[in-house]
């Protein structure tokens, strides 16, 4: 049994991650190509809870190696318990962010550096590391809008202020330059249709 394909989007709020991975799933299921979604932080009953303490305004004490640490033990917890089995059993996941969200917030825009990231990263996921990412980009002013015209009410995390979005965007883009074989930069101001069929486009060539 061949391993499953490992798919992981990446973006600012707003972007349309959401929109895009249901998309995504509508088209495996109807080329009968079996898959998961999941999502990060959370996805396990342990993950969830680890969520529920990132996200949460009450904790605004929390620091930046507390807020890594906690993202990597969700991320380690739900490498082992949901995608490498599934990968193994040669199922398709799809990941709602990943490790690149760290490297991006946490490393970047939280200030503590790309190698010390990286390092935990690679212990969390133990060599389960997805085949292709999709980095959707829009600027931050695009991003405060759409959550706007949601009614969104800002986590702990987006309440960090337009300043410090900005950083992890330049966080991601700073990923895709640096891996752009495996993460597709897209721009996420086009139509959702046009996004989508990129998407499928370079999927399908991984299929």
């Amino acid at each position: 049994m061949n391993r499953g394909l490992f798919i992981t989007f990446e973006g600012i709020d707003g972007c349309g991650k959401t929109t895009q991975i249901e998309l995504l799933r509508e088209f495996l299921d109807s080329k009968g190509i079996a898959n998961t979604v999941i999502r990060e932080p959370g996805g396990t009953e342990v993950g969830e809870k680890i969520r529920q303490l990132l996200l949460d305004k009450k904790n605004s004490d929390m620091t930046s190696l507390t807020e890594l640490l906690l993202f990597e033990a969700a991320r380690a917890q739900i490498v082992e318990e949901k995608i490498k089995p599934a990968l193994d059993d040669g199922i398709c996941v799809i990941c709602d962010r990943f490790y690149d969200s760290s490297l991006a917030y946490q490393g970047v825009a939280r200030g503590m550096g790309t190698d010390i990231v990286k390092m935990l990263n690679n212990v969390a996921v133990a060599g389960v590391d997805p085949d292709i990412t999709f980095f959707l980009d829009i600027s931050v002013e695009e991003s405060i809008a759409r959550r706007k015209s949601r009614g969104d009410e800002s986590d702990r995390i987006e309440s960090a202020g337009d300043s410090f979005i900005e950083k992890v965007r330049q966080g991601y883009l700073y990923a895709a330059l640096y891996d752009s074989n495996r993460i597709r930069t897209i721009d996420a101001t086009g139509s959702v249709d046009s996004i989508s069929s990129q998407i499928i486009s370079i999927i399908s060539e991984r299929l």
